[in-house]
């Protein structure tokens, strides 16, 4: 335990180290924890590690899914579902039986189950190092949504599909048969995730303000929803995207302030450590693998020219099928300006009519619809991809955490399994590092750009505008009343009108002067120099002991309150 608990401890500390020092040489974490791990793998006296794979499946895999799916916004996630669904599923299916083809007709006594099996395992991408580049270099925000939607939701469809092939190896499934089990694993994972995410969220509505006690809940919503799923003969990984989807998009609405903020950081810490600690783990694996090949007496270089071949052919079927799909969403785009006319037309009309007679309830229905409507016909036109993005998203091919896991689970008794497990780890290793290690230098010659600055200006400045009219119209309502019924006193709205004004005149700075030597900076700058002197006040008190540590402990919270308003 204790040499188990120090690797746990070394790890940590490198995960850590690379991490920061992956932006600064311009290089993906991932990629660089792969070579660090293959590095530690050869040092003398290293340990042989094996970690057993339903470790990754079934402890490491919910969690990562679910920390991505609840920072996916939701409507970003509606708008692109097509895109998604097609790279999720349609290219999983291809690329499987594609390579599974190939495996086949180069190993033909494995049968061809296992060979699809063996696809199953290395055709769904890891859209970590992908979307780790493309936040840093400032890809279009979405592009990183269809990226991180295809890294949720295509381990399900690869998952399912191994499954049925390793129940084909033994004769038990037919074609209809694995139709069948695919919709009713979707439908029932959909199904117990909404279930688990909705009970989930109204349970920490229920005792808001206690960040602890709602960060301790979220902490097992993956397993509540992964484990029930598999245990039905659903797909655990749907049932945790959706559990995800529902928090992430109720959280706004249904916790405090304090529970995102809590939650933000834990879970970001977790997803962290446990991705990275899986690429980490797929290098340090390589000596094992290499060890089981050569003691199986297969040939360790034939294996690793078939996953080199396996890989070439990944790449090109991606390429091949991304080509078709970036022309559909061009033609999307044309027509989504079109589109987005008509609406405002017929906007226009219900809004110059005005509601019917006792029909206000219709009218917001009908008017919220083509509001919606629009918003999505506008985003289409305007947030289209070029062939720039449909060059990154074709080379954003890079495998990871479940072509590990799964590759370790195939059945015992398959023939050549050390050969087609290795197989599967140079896809996963060569992905890394050939399209993680060359994406940067792609985006850079492409030059592709995120949104601009000046659009994002001007739509935040509405957003502002829209948020001081809402508190404005509460402080003219007058039926604004106290909790007990009772009125404010006129000269604490006043003083909130006053703050409120001030407020609006801060944002419109922020967003309309981005020169850093503007006074509204420089105050800035120095209320943060004066909340470091609190601080710094605040620790020679703490040392002194002068104060109750209940007393301190309240200050510190006024401090870092006030140190989070003038840092974002």
């Amino acid at each position: 335990m204790q040499e188990l608990a120090l690797l746990v401890v070394v790890a940590v500390l490198i995960i850590v180290a690379v991490s920061y020092a992956a932006p600064k040489l311009g290089v993906a974490a991932p990629v660089l924890l792969v070579l660090v791990g293959m590095g530690c793998s050869v040092l003398p006296g290293a340990p042989e590690l094996f970690l057993e794979p339903d470790w990754i499946l079934v402890v490491v895999l919910p969690p990562i899914l679910h920390a991505a799916a609840v920072n996916v916004p939701v409507v970003d996630f509606r708008r692109n579902f097509g895109t998604i669904g097609a790279l999720s599923v349609l290219l999983v299916v291809v690329s499987a039986f594609g390579t599974g083809l190939l495996i086949w007709w180069l190993l033909p006594d494995i049968g061809f189950a296992a060979a699809v099996a063996l696809g199953a395992v290395i055709s769904p991408p890891d859209a970590v190092a992908a979307t780790a580049i493309g936040k840093r270099l400032g890809l279009p925000p979405r592009l990183v949504t269809i990226l991180e939607g295809e890294g949720l939701v295509n381990d399900a469809t690869a998952l399912v599909l191994l499954r049925t092939a390793v129940a084909a190896i033994a004769g038990t499934v037919s074609f209809w048969g694995a139709l069948g089990d695919f919709a009713s694993a979707v439908v029932i994972g959909i199904a117990v995730g909404a279930l688990v995410g909705a009970a989930s969220v109204w349970a920490r509505s229920r005792i808001r303000g206690q960040p602890v006690l709602t960060t301790a809940i979220s902490f097992v919503v993956p397993f509540l929803a992964f484990i029930p799923a598999e245990e039905l003969d659903a797909s655990g990984v749907i049932a945790v995207v959706t559990a995800g989807l529902i928090t992430g998009h109720q959280s706004a609405k249904r916790f405090t302030a304090h529970d995102r903020i809590a939650e933000r950081t834990n879970w970001r810490t977790i997803q962290l450590l446990l991705e990275n600690g899986v690429f980490l783990l797929m290098g340090f694996e390589i000596t094992t693998v290499l060890a089981d090949v050569h003691n199986s007496g297969e040939g360790v270089w034939t294996s690793v020219g078939l996953g080199l071949l396996a890989t070439a052919v990944l790449i090109v079927l991606r390429i091949a099928f991304v080509t078709p799909l970036i022309a559909a969403l061009r033609r999307q785009q044309r027509g989504a300006g079109e589109r987005a006319g008509r609406i405002e037309d017929a906007l226009d009309r219900i809004t110059t009519r005005g509601p019917r007679p006792g029909k206000d309830h219709r009218y917001d229905k009908v008017t919220r619809i083509l509001q919606r409507r629009h918003a999505d016909a506008t985003f289409f036109a305007s947030e289209g991809l070029d062939w720039r993005g449909g060059a990154v998203l074709a080379w954003s091919g890079m495998r990871g955490v479940v072509t590990l896991a799964a590759a370790q689970s195939l059945p015992t008794d398959v023939p050549h399994r050390a050969e087609l497990v290795l197989i599967a780890f140079t896809v996963a290793i060569v992905t890394l590092i050939l399209q993680g290690g060359t994406l940067p230098v792609l985006i850079a010659k492409l030059g592709i750009q995120g949104t601009d600055v000046e659009h994002d200006r001007r739509e935040l400045g509405r957003l502002a505008t829209e948020l001081h009219d809402a508190t404005q119209s509460v402080l003219d309502s007058p039926a604004l009343r106290r909790e007990n019924g009772e009125p404010f006193d006129d000269e604490v709205l006043d003083q909130a009108r006053e703050r409120v004004l001030a407020t609006a005149d801060v944002i419109e700075r922020m967003l309309t002067d981005p020169d850093p030597d503007s006074p509204h900076r420089q105050r800035r700058e120095l209320l943060r120099l004066l909340v470091d002197a609190q601080q710094n006040a605040l620790l020679d008190a703490r040392a002194t002991g002068t104060y109750g540590s209940h007393t301190l402990e309240r200050a510190q919270h006024v401090i870092d309150n006030q140190a989070a308003r003038f840092t974002t």
